[in-house]
């Protein structure tokens, strides 16, 4: 037993003196081969796109509307007040420096100044145009844009689309700038690798990947045209009009929003896509402005017991519930219980995806949507007319309101709801709005266009104190 051990026990040190030499030159094979054979990475690719990433800062102001002070509490502020002295707490506010107060002609309104940071992508390196959100650039007195390589340039704004969150500016007297290859975001598919590029928190060129977690996302109350890619790629505060690129570094959207109850990032970015980016910044490159068509319908989105219902095979496309009047879907012959469920042969899946596809598209284009009706299928060709500057019924927001025609009001460093007419004896007239007032807030919440108003009224209250500007008054009118 004991020379069968001395035997197991050489036999293993032989070996083991065996097994040492092979493992250091098997070492130092693997360590020759990483060095020739390149890992994996998006470092090629990143070199060539990062150029065409810019850091956008914004100075600007915002005005601010006052409220004014009630008659009964007025005695308690001016120049003799206790509250107006020096070391008072309230001595800086407006009701100590003359606004504010009812019939004193004290301001209604102040300037708020402020900072902001985003990004943006240089998408025309001849003209120096940088696509980036609206709300980055939005009430901008001064806008300086800071590429890659550190140069900083001042910039004007070429065009803005408040509905769809796009704005396109211009590098003054820029030059050497790199232009992104924009992509075909018809082409994505769910599960497409993304990467995405910015400025979060004012750091720098920052970038993230991920994937595309869905497509065509609507419902998010954050733009009027919603039709978003969804990503998983982390996207921050500053990275609003950055790029979300493919693995080939083409643009395939903008970064514009996220889903995130505390601020930060949870995995839920949303990106305008790139073809809708291509239709609005052409047309404010020749307009200055997004001269968008419409098809003049109303509708929802086609579920499976509204299918079921109306008797329609599909399962996903827009119901068409309204045709307006002279609209080019009345010209068209599309009628009220049509379903549509292609435009030019792209699949419509929602009633969203169709306003948000047409929104993007100007004035005169010709299209053909593929609809069913009474269950069989059929094409019809549509030619877009001029929008109507989305004026609706307030009836159709509200029914305690209708018989006004409403519009968004956008003038004046001044947003909120205009009405554009009201019905002679109707409940708008009724409660007493009156034609041009613009409605500024409800209840204490201010309003900036009709889908706010919408959302606030879709809540029911109870009693609504309707905050209006008529002429250079600002008063309340109530309903309960």
């Amino acid at each position: 037993m004991k020379k069968t051990t001395l035997v197991l026990s050489a036999l293993a040190m032989s070996i083991g003196l065996a097994i040492s030499p092979l493992s250091a030159s098997a070492a130092e094979t693997a360590s020759s081969s990483t060095s020739t054979r390149q890992l994996p990475s998006l470092a090629p690719m990143l070199e060539k796109v990062m150029p065409s990433v810019v850091s956008i800062n914004v100075e600007g102001s915002t005005t601010v509307r006052m409220q004014h002070m009630p008659q009964q509490f007025q005695q308690f502020f001016g120049d003799n007040s206790p509250f107006c002295q020096d070391g008072s707490p309230f001595q800086s506010s407006p009701m100590c420096q003359g606004g504010g107060a009812e019939g004193n002609g004290g301001a209604d309104t102040q300037q708020q100044k402020f900072k902001a940071l985003g990004s943006g992508v240089v998408i025309d390196n001849a003209k120096g145009y940088v696509v980036t959100n609206n709300h980055v650039v939005d009430n901008a007195t001064k806008i300086q844009v800071q590429l890659s390589d550190g140069r900083k340039f001042n910039a004007k704004v070429i065009g803005k689309d408040p509905r769809s969150d796009i704005a396109l500016i211009q590098l003054k007297d820029a030059k050497g700038l790199t232009a992104i290859k924009i992509a075909d975001s018809d082409a994505l598919r769910v599960g497409d690798y993304t990467v995405a590029i910015g400025n979060p928190y004012g750091l720098g060129e920052t970038v993230t990947s991920g994937i595309v977690s869905a497509l065509g996302r609507s419902g998010l109350n954050v733009e009027n045209y919603e039709n978003f890619i969804q990503t998983d790629a982390a996207i921050n505060r500053g990275n609003s009009g950055g790029a979300l690129v493919n693995l080939n570094g083409e643009l395939i959207g903008i970064n514009t929003a996220i889903l995130a109850p505390d601020g930060g990032n949870i995995g839920i970015g949303f990106a305008i896509p790139s073809n809708m980016v291509k239709n609005l910044t052409r047309q404010m490159v020749e307009y200055g402005q997004v001269k968008r068509g419409e098809l003049g319908i109303m509708g929802t989105e086609l579920n499976s017991e509204l299918a079921k219902a109306m008797k329609v095979d599909a399962q996903r496309g827009a119901f068409v519930s309204q045709v307006l009047p002279k609209s080019s879907a009345a010209e068209a012959g599309i009628k009220a219980g049509d379903v549509i469920v292609s435009l030019n042969n792209k699949p419509i899946s929602s009633f969203a995806a169709l306003r948000a596809e047409v929104g993007s598209l100007p004035v005169g284009t010709k299209m053909e949507l593929g609809l069913i009706r009474d269950g069989k299928p059929m094409n019809v060709n549509v030619a877009l007319q001029q929008s109507t500057a989305a004026k609706v019924d307030s009836g159709t927001i509200y029914t305690g309101i209708e018989g006004a025609n409403l519009s968004n009001y956008d003038a004046k460093g001044t947003k909120g709801v205009k009405v554009d007419s009201v019905k002679a004896g109707s409940a708008a007239a009724r409660i007493g709005l009156k034609k041009d007032d613009v409605i500024l807030g409800v209840n204490q919440q201010a309003i900036a266009n009709l889908g706010e108003l919408r959302k606030i009224l879709d809540t029911k209250p109870s009693v609504l104190a309707l905050n209006i500007q008529r002429g250079d008054s600002s008063i309340y009118l109530l309903m309960q």
